[in-house]
């Protein structure tokens, strides 16, 4: 569902620049950042770059172009009877 929402003439002016670099349309750009900009504010510990990747992955997988990493448990060592 799309909704109109005002914002500033300075921050569409900023997204209108970026969304040419990154080749995505104004609403994109927009939309782009609120992904970004939520993700941080959940993850204060991350980097752009890894909330990037994560963002990212998904599509990846979907293109076939990664795999999906398999955790395998191998157990706690420090109980073994050995």
């Amino acid at each position: 569902m799309a909704a109109a929402v005002r914002i500033s003439e300075e921050l569409v002016n900023e997204a209108r620049k970026s969304s040419r670099i990154d080749h995505r349309s104004l609403a994109g750009q927009i939309e782009h950042w609120a992904r970004v900009g939520k993700r941080a504010e959940e993850n204060p510990d991350l980097t752009y770059s890894l909330i990037k990747d994560i963002l990212i992955g998904p599509e990846e997988l979907e293109r076939g172009e990664k795999t999906e990493y398999a955790f395998v448990w191998l157990g706690d060592s420090s109980h073994d009877d050995h």
